[in-house]
């Protein structure tokens, strides 16, 4: 990396609210799924839903390392869906308090939004389809509406705040 984003307060806190998107939409995914869906298969060639989300609280756990100004990736995961969540929860709200300290901050900033944070993005994103494809879809919202705040990074969110019915991408 040539260029650093820099680590004040400020721009720690653009990034405390970037993950705290993640806890609000993770949660959204997460929230009243159908009791089979942690273990429902969606074809042979991809992941579990409970192994993407032991997967997103591993990549929380290298977030922490990142954050710690070090490069550690471990595969920790279980066949546990409430551990898993539990453990995806709390290794983001461990992430999020690095992040709250005040400076210096040792970690890199471009690496935890580079590989932990947009890769659970993606991996949240692969739950809403599979929650869909389960036959209990989440509901779409205006995400730009919903009110997330820097710091709340637990599976406990505000309610939605408009969501619709449809798809927005469709003209009618």
């Amino acid at each position: 990396m040539t260029d650093s984003l820099p680590t004040s307060n400020d721009a720690r806190l653009i990034l405390r609210h970037a993950l705290a998107t993640l806890a609000y939409r993770a949660a959204k995914a997460l929230r009243d799924a159908p009791q089979d869906f942690a273990v429902r298969s969606f074809g042979g060639s991809t992941r579990l839903p409970v192994k993407i989300v032991a997967h997103m609280a591993d990549l929380m756990a290298w977030g922490i390392s990142l954050a710690r100004g070090d490069y550690f990736w471990s595969a920790e995961g279980s066949d546990d869906w409430g551990r898993e969540v539990d453990r995806f929860f709390g290794n983001l709200a461990k992430l999020d308090e690095l992040l709250a300290v005040p400076d210096p901050f040792p970690g890199s900033m471009e690496r935890i939004i580079q590989g932990p944070l947009t890769d659970a993005l993606t991996h949240v994103g692969q739950l809403a389809v599979r929650r869909g494809m389960s036959g209990s879809p989440i509901r779409p919202e205006s995400y730009a509406r919903a009110t997330i705040s820097a710091g709340r990074v637990g599976m406990d969110q505000e309610a939605p705040g408009k969501e619709f019915n449809g798809d927005a991408s469709d003209p009618e």
